[in-house]
């Protein structure tokens, strides 16, 4: 693995177990939508499936990039 990896917060930390928020604190995340960029090393991986309930992995291509690539990639 090498490259980055862009973690959005979705949810909000209320309520949630301190374990969780240390979680989402040490990744960098303190508001609601913050994006962060990190590297995409098993530690950060490791840190955004113990709460994928608060968080989103975002993609740096837009939708209908996305698309046109799936069906050159189909063809």
């Amino acid at each position: 693995m090498s490259g980055t990896i862009k973690i959005k917060l979705v949810r909000s930390i209320i309520c949630t177990p301190e374990k969780h928020r240390r979680v989402v604190k040490g990744l960098g995340l303190r508001k609601l939508n913050q994006v962060v960029e990190r590297p995409d090393t098993p530690g950060f991986r490791g840190m955004v499936k113990k709460v994928p309930h608060l968080l989103e992995l975002v993609d740096d291509l837009p939708q209908a990039e996305r698309m046109a690539s799936e069906e050159t990639r189909t063809k």
